[in-house]
């Protein structure tokens, strides 16, 4: 029986695993070890001796905290990645599948966007910090393939979603801050803004989904390129606001702050590889997803994570 250690696990994807209730899994969190520490890393390498891995560890957040914190995002993200491949190797792991978000790739790029365009140019300029962190997983899994043989592949998620999210206010990513959010007004009785104009489009993944997928490309995938994990269908700020508004049956109105910015415009993934890899997987409809999410959000509030 193979042993899986999953880092970052007290995150929304790790809880989401953790339901799955793999086989002889092992989940850790930065209270347990500091990965931007190499000697705590190696040692808890060492002493779980994990056949497989899977990274979700990471700094994140919303936009606007990736412009205020770009230093930051960089440095520990580079420092997460750099010692926790190291230490999986070390330690002899067969297998390890970390993670990126579409965010990694160029600004401008060609829509869609796949596997091959990820080094192609720089990211946007509002999360280039995290994004040249991130995508150094790939180089440093190219390099470790190629000199020792690791069998570590990576993953580009669109924007995951769900319960166990980091709802935080300000540093939030779009859809738990704006879920926060409406929730206050709410009770509040006031109008809910929102930054931007909410044309935007994005592509979002419920981390139930992202789950089970990990744990299909565990077994399944040993392509040496990163694989996209997308359902494929975009939809603009503005309708995912109405979606989540309607779910929470909020009676206010809500307010455009056009003098916010919007970020990229668009960045459409190309899941045709996951569709080859895996094609009777079944992503979850968004509204779906979300309903889920907010009736997690509401059974839970205050005691989330913010």
């Amino acid at each position: 029986m193979s042993k899986t250690l999953v880092t970052g696990a007290a995150g929304m994807v790790g809880h989401a695993l953790r339901q799955l209730n793999p086989d002889d899994a092992v989940f850790t969190n930065r209270g347990e070890v500091d990965l931007t520490d190499f000697a705590a890393t190696r040692a808890y390498f060492q002493a779980v001796k994990p056949d497989r891995v899977v990274h979700l560890a990471a700094l994140t957040g919303g936009l606007g905290s990736q412009i205020i914190h770009s230093g930051e995002y960089f440095r520990n993200n580079i420092l997460i990645n750099l010692n926790t491949l190291e230490a999986a190797r070390l330690a002899g792991a067969k297998k390890l599948i970390s993670f990126m978000s579409t965010c990694v790739f160029p600004d401008p790029a060609e829509y869609p966007l796949t596997e091959a365009q990820l080094h192609a140019g720089p990211p946007h300029p509002s999360n280039f910090g995290y994004a040249y962190a991130k995508r150094m997983l790939d180089v440093q899994s190219s390099a470790y393939r190629k000199e020792w043989g690791c069998h570590f592949i990576v993953t580009i998620p669109t924007n995951i979603y769900g319960p166990n999210d980091d709802f935080s206010l300000n540093g939030g990513h779009v859809i738990p801050s704006l879920i926060h959010r409406a929730c206050l007004a709410k009770k509040n009785g006031e109008d809910l803004t929102v930054w931007g104009s909410g044309k935007p489009l994005r592509e979002f993944i419920l981390s139930d989904d992202v789950a089970r997928l990990t744990l299909r490309a565990l077994d399944e995938y040993d392509e040496d390129e990163p694989i996209i994990f997308s359902p494929g269908e975009e939809i603009s700020i503005r309708e995912l606001v109405e979606i989540v508004v309607d779910t929470m049956k909020f009676p206010n109105k809500v307010i455009w702050d056009t003098d916010k910015p919007d970020g990229q415009f668009r960045k459409p993934s190309d899941n045709s590889k996951i569709r080859r890899c895996f094609p009777d997987f079944k992503f979850t409809p968004l509204r779906e997803g979300l309903a889920k999410t907010v009736a997690w959000f509401e059974e839970n509030y205050p005691n989330v994570r913010q």
